[in-house]
Formats: structure tokens, sequence, C-alpha cells
């Protein structure tokens, strides 16, 4: 995969990480490494915790928790999930089910489908896409 990261100068991605340092110091491991899969923002016990500052992405943060689980499963670890919304004092508990694994196979599908694409998907611009920390990598040389 071409290993696309996150923007590191990005005011979304900065205010995550300081409420990733801030938020719940109780937890009994922070941002762990899942090799090659991604970084978890903690463990709690039976849990696997991301922690968000809103419910604005709500499906999106639900499936990158998902994936985290299915990663651990095939690892041998098995985990429930807590998706918390910071800014609204909410989480939700995620449970990783059969018929989310196969979903997870087709989303992966989907996206290798489109990164073996020779020329890139055309620009479909969204309300989401300027607190996006991607947005910059899509729209660089696009006009507003």
């Amino acid at each position: 995969m071409h290993q696309i990261r996150l923007e590191k100068e990005s005011e979304r991605v900065m205010e995550g990480k300081i409420l990733h340092d801030s938020a719940y110091q109780r937890m009994e491991h922070r941002e762990l490494d899942i090799e090659s899969a991604g970084k978890i923002d903690g463990i709690q016990g039976e849990y696997v915790r991301e922690i968000k500052l809103t419910s604005k992405m709500k499906e999106a943060d639900r499936w990158q928790l998902l994936y985290y689980l299915s990663e651990l499963k095939k690892r041998g670890i098995i985990k429930k999930g807590l998706l918390s919304y910071t800014k609204e004092k909410r989480t939700e508990e995620i449970i990783l089910r059969e018929e989310d694994e196969r979903e997870l196979i087709n989303i992966k599908n989907r996206i290798h489908a489109i990164i073996a694409q020779e020329l890139s998907p055309k620009l479909v611009k969204k309300s989401i896409c300027s607190s996006c920390a991607y947005y910059d990598f899509c729209f660089s040389g696009e006009r507003d």
C-alpha cells in the first residue's frame, strides 16, 4: 500500500493529539501500534478504547474500531470496543460480530480496488472534507 498518513500539521490532528494526551489517564495501555494496522488509543481490561472529540464521523469511527478489533482477533486477542466522544461525554460499546467481519473484508476489497486503479477516483467534495486531516492531500491544487 502507499502508506498515506494523516497530515501531521493538521489542526484536527493536533487537537486529537492533545485530547489523547489528556483523556483517560487511567487506561492500562495507551496509544498502542497494531503491526501495520494502525494505532489504538488504549486498552482498559476487556475493552479497546477509541477516543474522539465528537460523533461527527460516527459511522467511520465505528468501522475504525471494528477494524482494530478484527486485527486484534487475528492475533488471538479478543476484546470489545468502547467509542468515547469527549465533548459529548458519551461512550458506546462496540462488539465485533460475524457480519461486521464479512463487511470489513468487503471494505478492504473495495479499498484495494481503488488503490489498484491507474487514476484516482473523481474528486467529490463533501461538507465534512474541510475538517478532515487529509484535506490538503485531496484538494491540493484545487480552488475553493
